[in-house]
């Protein structure tokens, strides 16, 4: 075996990959071998690095020097002078916002250094296809050590014990639902991974299996031999081929390696895991209608209780991310993970961070970390000249959370206090050109188009919000609609008959809380704060500040603006589609909209 120098460890998650980590990896290898140090250095292509707005990523280890925004154009110049002169390249750095000098190792870049990985462990560590990168970070330690070891009701009380719940959004504890499952005496009996991530913003379950499917295998082998399962599934969303592929791969190596399949380990258990691909359904990730899925039926959810079954037997549904916990716990105990985290919420959870900010991207971080600490100190805060707005967490079914509250503690039970939820962990930032009517309409509008049908509540009275918030939008809000949005949306919650119905108002709901004189401004005053809907803005030039330099009326794509060069421009109203292109390209911001 060949004992390189340096690694290069090359982020290959989804987001680098669409901006070519592949053909810099052609470039890389072809340019080291070029200056003879294809013995010394080693590219590795790794899971998703985290800081996914920076891609495509490079970690020089073991110096752990950050490289971002690389291309093919500038690797030779980076291996030349790096690798072969021994000179870090600054310019291919991070340089925090607002700075001149740029933080060459990762460690000490902001986004990093405040995290703490459970889950993501792995993160930028290893080779996702290479099983023995896994196995030598301490991989499938855990299934051995219970299969060798511990009893099934053992493990069971060791993650009771830990606090963990579960991530996908209800925050259900984990040790309670597979004892439950344990205790039922049906069989067969399986355990089942809801990678179905459907959220708007999200890619956290996408990522860690793409960087680490090994860890949700082992997880998902410990779980099956707690309850007494022999059979496992990964739902599996179609439009996460890589994730697919990477998955489909680990479970065959597990097997080559007899870390699934029969008699794993020589211990006598036998476990399978398979591939179920969704359509892209968001309803999928609600737990029956997943369920009904597999069974090869219309995902429509079940009326609960009973308890969910699969083909009329017990099953435990777990999320990507809890399912990757498992064998850290089973690793290093219960009471190491439960002094992580506040009293009710144990652990870390898994953001992805997006929107209105500098330093979006994947991140994981102790529960009871405050907001203000995630949107400022990791994510670098709001874009310059930008006030912050409000953070949305939860996805389709959160809720918006105001600027009053950056300093709440994200558990699960603040975030419910303040109208909004855990979720599977998607959390937008928006800043003050965000129109909270408009946020709302395009989270019901979605949930509209995802709703499976089958209840009421959720097939109706989503469509009649709908119908409400795109008035408003429009300037054609009627009196009452904002007693009837409150009305209507807490019998929504009440009488739906899943999850996703029961949180589809939320979004609403919260945006009203706390933004209602916003939606008032819409209502009565035919004004949309923001500017952003276009029904309610107008753009004008103003005369003082205008220098006739003629950009704008050159990049107007409806030809709506005219002016003679060096003298005031004047926006024909009739054929101004609003699309802001105008005040974009205005270096004398003498576009003004109202």
């Amino acid at each position: 075996m060949k004992r390189f120098r340096t690694h290069l460890m090359l982020c290959a998650g989804t987001g680098c990959v669409s901006n070519g980590t592949f053909a810099i990896k052609e470039v890389l290898e072809r340019e080291l071998e070029k200056h003879d140090l294809q013995d010394e250095v080693a590219v590795v292509m790794t899971g998703c690095n985290g800081f996914c707005a920076q891609g495509p990523l490079m970690v020089v280890q073991p110096d752990g020097i950050f490289y971002q925004y690389l291309t093919t154009e500038n690797i030779s110049h980076l291996v030349e002078e790096h690798f072969l002169k021994g000179r870090p390249v600054k310019k291919l750095m991070y340089v925090p916002p607002g700075e001149e000098s740029p933080i060459p190792e990762l460690h000490s870049i902001p986004f990093f250094k405040d995290q703490r990985l459970i889950a993501m462990r792995n993160r930028g560590m290893i080779d996702p296809d290479n099983i023995e990168e896994y196995i030598a970070r301490d991989g499938y330690k855990a299934l051995a050590k219970v299969l060798t070891s511990s009893t099934p009701e053992a493990v069971i009380q060791e993650i009771s014990d830990s606090g963990l719940r579960g991530r996908g959004g209800a925050g259900f504890p984990t040790g309670r639902k597979w004892d439950s499952r344990r205790k039922d005496p049906r069989t067969p009996k399986y355990v089942v991974c809801n990678a179905d991530e459907g959220d708007p913003g999200a890619f956290m379950d996408r990522s860690i299996v793409e960087a680490d499917p090994h860890s949700i295998l082992e997880g998902m082998a410990i779980g099956a031999y707690s309850i007494g399962a022999f059979q496992g599934y990964v739902y599996l969303r179609m439009e996460y081929p890589l994730a697919v592929k990477r998955m489909t791969f680990a479970i065959e190596q597990a097997k080559e390696y007899g870390l699934l399949g029969d008699d794993i380990l020589g211990t006598g258990f036998n476990f399978n895991i398979d591939i179920f691909r969704g359509a892209g359904a968001f309803v999928c990730g609600e737990t029956t209608a997943l369920v009904a899925s597999i069974e090869g039926k219309p995902p429509e959810p079940r009326q609960r209780p009973p308890r969910t079954t699969l083909w009329e037997k017990p099953v435990v549904i777990n999320n990507v991310e809890t399912w990757a916990n498992v064998p850290v716990i089973m690793n290093l105990g219960a009471k190491w993970f439960s002094e992580i985290g506040t009293e009710t919420s144990k652990g870390t959870k898994v953001f992805s961070l997006a929107g209105n900010i500098n330093n979006a991207g994947l991140v994981e971080v102790p529960m009871g970390i405050t907001l203000r600490e995630i949107v400022y100190d990791i994510g670098g805060g709001i874009p310059k000249g930008k006030e912050f707005k409000a953070v949305q967490t939860g996805g389709p079914s959160g809720g918006v959370i105001p600027a009053s509250l950056l300093d709440l503690s994200v558990d699960y039970e603040q975030l419910d206090k303040a109208g909004s939820m855990m979720g599977s962990g998607g959390m937008i930032v928006m800043d003050e050109n965000t129109c909270m009517v408009d946020v709302a309409r395009y989270f019901v509008e979605f949930t509209n188009d995802e709703s499976c049908g089958k209840c009421t509540p959720c097939r109706e009275g989503s469509y009649v919000l709908l119908e409400i918030l795109n008035r408003l939008c429009k300037g054609e809000g009627k009196q009452g609609d904002l007693e009837l949005l409150d009305e209507l949306g807490e019998a929504i919650k009440d009488a739906a008959q899943c999850g996703l119905g029961q949180s589809l108002p939320n979004p609403v709901l919260s945006s009203l809380k706390h933004f209602r004189d916003e939606y008032k401004a819409h209502l009565e005053e035919k004004r949309c704060p923001a500017g952003i809907c276009k029904a309610l803005i107008t753009f004008t030039i103003d005369d003082e500040k205008c220098k006739g330099c003629r950009l704008c009326s050159k990049k107007c794509p409806q030809d709506a603006i005219t002016g003679e060069a060096k003298e005031t421009h004047i926006i024909d109203q009739d054929k101004c589609i609003k699309c802001g292109v105008c005040m974009d390209v205005c270096k004398f911001e003498a576009v003004l909209v109202a």
